[in-house]
């Protein structure tokens, strides 16, 4: 009996797609060489986990969405999927070659090179027009400090209601508990996916009471 090896199947990328996506590897791959404290994985996020950290965002109420750490623009992406009006959304991305590669895709989109503690000092909204804040930005790599001041800023942008979505590689919230007592937050575990490397979980952080 002669053996048939089993034919497998091979999805073909658009050429342009397969293009887009080597190149944001590479690009956060570079990034991570450079600065791994500040990019904290070696590739991007994945669309999975992309799903969740938009899963709230109302495209239609009018409420601005402010995103710390755009990098390949992979959450950025996600969040104009759910319809919301690309000039209403801002994404802070200090890395300038991200910077750059984020204002090549998304050229309606406002790119906002600043420290997200200041992020206030150079948005198109107001503080309250912000219906939610989706971070990327790697938290377990900073100290307390650097937590509250990106919580305080994010609250200020933040209208009543408003959520920042923050993922992390541990099951357990980013952000001391001592550092949300004394800014009046709370902290819930909104979801997980293993379809992520390193399989991630998003917490959502929102005012007492609310």
């Amino acid at each position: 009996m002669q053996y048939k090896p089993k034919r497998t199947r091979a999805i073909a990328l658009p050429n342009s797609e397969f293009r887009a996506r080597a190149t944001e590897y590479l690009d956060f791959l570079a990034a991570w060489v450079k600065k791994p404290r500040q990019t904290a994985s070696v590739v991007p996020s994945s669309r999975y986990l992309a799903r969740l950290m938009v899963a709230r965002i109302e495209p239609t109420d009018g409420g601005r969405v402010l995103e710390l750490g755009g990098g390949t623009g992979v959450f950025t992406r996600a969040i104009l999927g759910t319809g919301l009006p690309p000039d209403r959304l801002e994404v802070v991305e200090i890395n300038p070659g991200f910077a750059r590669g984020l204002r090549r895709h998304f050229p309606a989109v406002s790119v906002l090179e600043v420290p997200a503690q200041i992020v206030s000092t150079a948005t198109e909204g107001e503080p309250g027009d912000y219906q939610a804040v989706v971070s990327g930005l790697p938290l377990l790599a900073m100290d307390r400090g650097t937590h509250a001041d990106i919580l305080s800023e994010s609250f200020r942008m933040l209208r009543p209601g408003g959520r920042l979505v923050q993922f992390t590689y541990s099951m357990r919230p980013p952000v001391n508990r001592d550092v949300l007592d004394a800014l009046g937050l709370e902290v819930e575990r909104a979801g997980q996916t293993v379809r992520n490397f390193p399989p991630a979980t998003v917490f959502h952080f929102f005012r007492k009471g609310e």
